[in-house]
C-alpha cells in the first residue's frame, strides 16, 4: 500500500528534483507485415503500426494528469527491419522507402522517435542486412524520427569486423549527408555489442524477435533526485553513500512501475521491462555528472571517476531490482556528453577525454554516447573506436555502445547544437595515429573463452 508520506515524497521528487518517466515505448513486432512486393510490404506495415499505437500518446498524456508524473517521450519499437524488408527490398533505395514508411507512421501516431531501423550482424550480415546498412546514410538523411542501430558483436559470437569496418564508412557517410545540421543523423545512429532485445531507449531501441506480437517498455530517470539525496550525507562512509543511492533507485523505480502498469491496462498491451536508467537532460540540475562531483571527484574525468560511476551504477541496479519483478533494457547510469550538461562542462575544462570516457564505459550501462569529434575523422579511426568499444562489451559481458559524431568542417575548439533533449556538445579530439592495417583485417574476432559456458 502506498502511503501519503511516499506520495508527498514523489511530488517532491517531481517538482523540485526533476524526476520523470523518460519514455513509454511501444514495442511492435513487424515479422507477419514481411512480403515479396515492396509496396505490399510498407501497407502492411503502416497498418500494423498505426493500428497498435492509435492510443499510445493519448494514454501517455491521461496518465501524466492522473498522477501528476511528467513522461517525457512517447515511443515506438519495431522488428530489424533487415528481417523485414529482406524478401521485398533489393537495393539501399528499397530500404529508404521502408524507413519513410516508418517516419510517416511515427508522425501520424505523434510520437517523436522510431526505432528498429537496425540490422543484427554479430556473426555474419545477410544480402538484406548489408543492404540495409548501406541504406543508413540515405534514410537518416532522407526522416525526421527514424532512429537506427547495428549490433555488431556479442560475447557469444564474438566481434564481426567486416561490420565493424563498414560502420565507420556508414558514420562517416552518415555525417556527411547531414552535414547541414550539424550531422545530426549520426545522433540517430548507434552501433552495439550485445544488445537487449528490450530496450526502450533511442537510438538504439528495436523490438526483439523473442518478444510477442507487441509490448509496454519504459525508461525512468531521475540523476537530479540522486543527487539530492546524496546532498545530504556529504562526508559519510561508503556504507551510508551506497544505502542512499540504493533507497533512491528503489524508489525512481517504482514510479516507472506504475506508469508501464498503467499504460499497459491502458493499450491492453503486455507490461514488459522498466528500464532504471539514469538518463540526463541537457537541462541544469539533472546530470549523472553532478552526482560523480557529488560522490567526490572535482569533475568527471578526475582519478577516482571510474570506480565512482562502478559504485553509482551497480546501486542504482540493486535499488531497482527490488522495486520491479521486470527490469530490463541497459540499467544503470547513462553517461552521454552532449545530453548530459555536467559532462559538457568536464570536456570544457579538459577534464574529460575520450580515453577517460572509453574507461568509464567498462562499468556504466552504455558505451562512448552523443560524442562530437573533428569532422576530418578518417572512416579507420572510428572503426577502430567502435571495435575498442565492441571489445569492452564482448569480454566484460554486457552491452556497449557508440554513438560518434564526425562534425563536418568543425574541429576540436568548435561545438555541434542539436537543441531539446539532444542538447550540444564540444568537439573531443580524437588520437590520429592510424589503425588503417587492423580493421582492414577481414572476418570476425573469436569470442572470448569464457563465453563457453555448455
Amino acid at each position: 500500500m502506498i502511503t501519503n508520506l511516499e506520495v508527498n515524497e514523489t511530488n517532491k521528487m517531481i517538482e523540485h528534483e526533476n524526476l520523470d518517466v523518460r519514455t513509454i515505448t511501444l514495442g511492435i513486432s513487424l515479422l507477419d507485415c514481411a512480403d515479396g512486393d515492396l509496396n505490399e510490404t510498407k501497407r502492411r506495415v503502416r497498418e500494423k503500426i498505426l493500428k497498435t499505437s492509435k492510443n499510445l500518446v493519448s494514454a501517455g498524456r491521461e496518465i501524466e494528469e492522473e498522477y501528476g508524473i511528467p513522461i517525457v517521450n512517447k515511443r515506438i519499437s519495431v522488428t530489424p527491419i533487415s528481417l523485414v524488408g529482406g524478401a521485398s527490398c533489393k537495393t539501399p533505395e528499397d530500404f529508404t522507402e521502408l524507413a519513410e514508411t516508418l517516419d510517416e507512421c511515427a508522425k501520424i501516431a505523434g510520437v517523436n522517435f522510431i526505432g528498429g531501423y537496425s540490422a543484427l550482424v554479430a556473426k555474419g550480415m545477410t544480402a538484406a542486412d548489408e543492404l540495409l546498412i548501406r541504406s543508413i546514410p540515405g534514410a537518416l538523411a532522407a526522416t525526421e524520427r527514424v532512429c537506427s542501430s547495428v549490433n555488431v558483436g556479442s560475447t557469444k559470437t564474438g566481434i564481426n569486423m567486416d561490420a565493424v569496418r563498414l560502420m565507420g564508412n556508414i558514420v562517416r557517410e552518415t555525417a556527411e549527408k547531414t552535414k547541414d545540421s550539424d550531422s545530426l543523423g549520426c545522433a540517430k545512429l548507434v552501433v552495439f555489442c550485445n544488445a537487449p532485445d528490450d530496450n526502450p531507449f533511442m537510438a538504439g531501441a528495436f523490438h526483439g524477435v523473442t518478444e510477442g506480437d507487441a509490448v509496454i517498455n519504459v525508461g525512468v530517470s531521475g540523476p537530479g533526485v540522486v543527487k539530492h539525496a546524496l546532498e545530504a550525507c556529504r562526508g559519510a562512509d561508503f556504507e551510508t553513500l551506497c544505502e542512499t543511492i540504493k533507497k533512491t533507485a528503489f524508489k525512481i523505480t517504482r514510479v516507472g512501475q506504475l506508469v508501464a502498469q498503467e499504460a499497459s491496462k491502458r493499450l491492453n498491451v503486455p507490461f514488459g521491462i522498466v528500464d532504471l536508467s539514469l538518463a540526463p537532460t541537457p537541462a541544469v540540475g539533472d546530470s549523472v555528472a553532478d552526482i560523480l562531483k557529488e560522490i567526490g571527484v572535482e569533475h568527471p574525468g578526475a582519478p577516482g571517476t571510474t570506480a565512482a560511476l562502478a559504485l553509482l551504477n551497480d546501486q542504482v541496479k540493486k535499488g531497482g531490482v527490488m522495486a520491479s519483478s521486470y527490469v530490463g533494457g541497459l540499467s544503470g547510469a547513462f553517461i552521454p556528453v552532449s545530453e548530459d550538461q555536467g559532462m559538457i562542462e568536464a570536456v570544457e575544462a579538459g577534464a574529460l577525454t575520450l580515453e577517460k570516457l572509453e574507461a568509464m564505459t567498462c562499468v556504466c550501462s552504455v558505451g562512448l554516447d552523443m560524442i562530437a569529434i573533428p569532422g576530418d575523422t578518417s572512416a579507420a579511426t572510428i572503426s577502430g573506436i567502435i571495435a575498442d568499444e565492441m571489445a569492452i562489451g564482448a569480454v566484460n559481458q554486457k552491452t556497449t555502445a557508440v554513438r560518434l559524431i564526425p562534425a563536418i568542417g568543425k574541429s576540436v575548439g568548435d561545438s555541434v547544437e542539436f537543441g531539446g533533449l539532444l542538447g550540444h556538445a564540444p568537439i573531443l579530439p580524437v588520437n590520429t595515429f592510424s589503425c588503417e592495417n587492423f580493421v582492414s583485417r577481414s572476418g570476425r574476432i573469436p569470442a572470448p573463452i569464457h563465453s563457453f559456458k555448455n
